[in-house]
């Protein structure tokens, strides 16, 4: 078995970011030594944007926002599942992961952030969503490192709060979907959903491994 080799090493809030590298195509990035992320695993982040693009793609020019680049897996659905005339956004707040994804880890994704239907943003994507204005999206697919969990996210939370969820309810366009990839299922944010104005669907792609899933939710009301 091959050993590790680091990539490189960034500085984050929350400790050392590293990517590593092990033979040919296996990755992983790290925070402080806790692995968030692998390229031997990433069914549900592909998941997440198969099945929400796949609700829009029939629209004459869809507009998506992804929150949250990682290793490129969920740009690259989203792409796969959209039509020529689709769009992605993609924000994501640290260069070093965009970075890593037009270099080292371009090939695993076929180069997907130089697609020319896409367009990467250095930005928090809870600004991006609170920004939408008269540009709403028709898919926003949220797919941030632990997703939501009721131990360490409050009301107050930029994504997954009820403000926050009302934001994005009035970011999305008429029909439009909100995709939610969470590490576990968490009940806590189910409610918060249908409180806020939306129908809740939470599906398990594949068979066993991690608990892994994925939210979905529509817009159901106007208020």
């Amino acid at each position: 078995m091959r050993a590790w080799e680091t990539l490189d090493t960034v500085e984050t809030a929350e400790g050392r970011m590293e990517l590593r590298r092990r033979g040919a195509r296996d990755f992983v990035i790290t925070v402080a030594g806790r692995v968030l992320m692998s390229s031997m695993a990433h069914l549900t982040e592909v998941a997440v944007a198969e099945i929400a693009c796949g609700e829009v793609a029939g629209r004459e020019s869809p507009r998506v926002l992804i929150g949250g680049l990682g290793m490129g897996f969920t740009l690259r659905a989203a792409l796969d599942a959209l039509p020529r005339t689709g769009r992605v956004v993609v924000a994501e707040i640290n260069e070093a992961v965009v970075r890593w994804c037009r270099g080292p880890l371009a090939p695993l994704t076929d180069r997907a952030t130089m697609d020319f239907r896409s367009k990467i943003v250095l930005e928090d994507v809870a600004k991006v969503i609170a920004g939408a204005g008269k540009q709403p999206f028709d898919a926003i697919i949220l797919d941030l490192y632990e997703g939501p969990r009721r131990a360490t996210q409050g009301r107050e939370d930029p994504f997954y709060g009820p403000m926050a969820l009302e934001r994005t309810r009035k970011a999305l366009t008429p029909g439009g979907i909100l995709a939610v990839w969470s590490e576990e299922p968490d009940a806590a944010f189910e409610k918060r959903l249908r409180t806020g104005g939306f129908k809740v669907e939470r599906c398990k792609p594949g068979k066993g491994g991690p608990r892994h899933s994925v939210y979905l939710a529509r817009p159901h009301k106007v208020r």
